[in-house]
């Protein structure tokens, strides 16, 4: 069982940065890929980026790509999001999760543990 705890949401400008931080709780945290979703009012939750149980493969979703990076440092048990020239349309929920299998995909069915979200608000 692993538990995530997403932090590091807020209130952001336009062209501003934020870094998101998902800490996991037991000791296969290094065998998992991680990713971070989002979800907007009324929307689907989607894909933002995920990152492989190594850290050697990611993926992004094209919006965020060269704007967004995952990283994930497996001794202290944390992924990252750093997200910079953040835009209004960036505005959502942001989830961190957890996959099992250690391979790094874009769909949410795969993924086996989530948290409980951060709010990432970017004003105009």
């Amino acid at each position: 069982q692993v538990q995530l705890v997403e932090s590091g949401g807020g209130l952001v400008q336009a062209g501003g940065s934020l870094r998101l931080s998902c800490a996991a709780s037991g000791r296969t945290f290094s065998r998992y890929a991680m990713g971070w979703f989002r979800q907007a009012p009324g929307k689907e939750r989607e894909f933002v980026a995920g990152i492989s149980w190594s850290g050697d493969s990611t993926i992004y979703e094209d919006s965020v790509k060269g704007r967004f990076a995952i990283s994930r440092d497996n001794a202290k048990n944390t992924v990252y999001l750093q997200m910079n020239s953040l835009k209004p349309e960036d505005t959502a929920v942001y989830y961190c999760a957890a996959d099992e299998l250690g391979y790094v995909t874009t769909t949410p069915a795969t993924y086996d543990y989530w948290g409980q979200g951060t709010q990432v608000t970017v004003s105009s």
